[in-house]
């Protein structure tokens, strides 16, 4: 077996604290199951949020894209709310080029078990897009975040990411660059980061878009740490 598979073809062993693994990840293993999709979405952990969001959460089945002035760092504040709760799936959390190290301690003050967090690494933009797309069709992730960049990428290479979550049972987030905000995506979701707490919903399927959303702090845990997002003006 190929070290790098193993690593998405069995479940993480919680007393590890991280998991490195290298971007070579062919023949990846696990079946896509679409058996446990759930009817709807997986709240956000934000009331305003999931008001907004056509099925009142994260939806299933569909790339939720996700653009950042900021290489989609701030944003992470959106989805640890969710992290946590998929914690107690026991599966990985991939995050497949990743422009910074994830911050263990904020991870394990919001209650996401560090040990489940996965680590993809690829040396090229085709190895980005492979390792994205297999990592949505194994079983053995519960979300995977992957940072597109800046670059242009063809409608059937995002078709082919959205293919992938429509047939997983993932949260599948991908962060991009504002400058993506004019061109076409097969995303069922996709936001904008327009400011501190803000949030701009740009298009959802089956939804209302142009919406703004003000995250309030009545969310956030009392004494734990936050990652929002500043406008890049500052």
């Amino acid at each position: 077996m190929n070290p790098a598979n193993s690593h998405l073809e069995h479940r993480p062993h919680r007393q590890s604290a991280w998991r490195d693994i290298a971007p070579d990840l062919p023949g990846l293993g696990g079946s896509a199951n679409s058996a446990r999709h759930h009817p709807a979405g997986l709240p956000t952990g934000f009331a305003a949020l999931d008001a907004a969001l056509t099925q009142e959460g994260w939806p299933p089945g569909t790339c939720i894209e996700v653009l950042s002035d900021s290489c989609g760092m701030g944003a992470m504040g959106l989805f640890l709310p969710a992290m946590e709760s998929l914690t107690g799936q026991g599966r990985w959390q991939a995050f497949v080029a990743p422009p910074f190290t994830p911050y263990a301690p904020l991870l394990k003050a919001r209650g996401v078990d560090i040990g489940q967090v996965l680590l993809v690494h690829p040396h090229s933009r085709a190895q980005r897009l492979a390792s994205i797309e297999r990592a949505l069709l194994s079983s053995t992730c519960s979300v995977v975040f992957g940072w597109l960049g800046a670059g242009d990428y063809q409608p059937g290479e995002l078709q082919r990411l959205e293919a992938a979550a429509a047939a997983g049972d993932t949260l599948a987030v991908l962060f991009r660059a504002t400058s993506a905000a004019n061109s076409a995506t097969p995303a069922g979701l996709r936001l904008q980061m327009s400011g501190y707490r803000q949030v701009h919903i740009v298009q959802q399927r089956a939804g209302r878009a142009g919406l703004d959303i003000c995250l309030s702090d009545d969310d956030d845990l009392p004494q734990q740490p936050q990652l929002w997002e500043l406008p890049a003006a500052l």
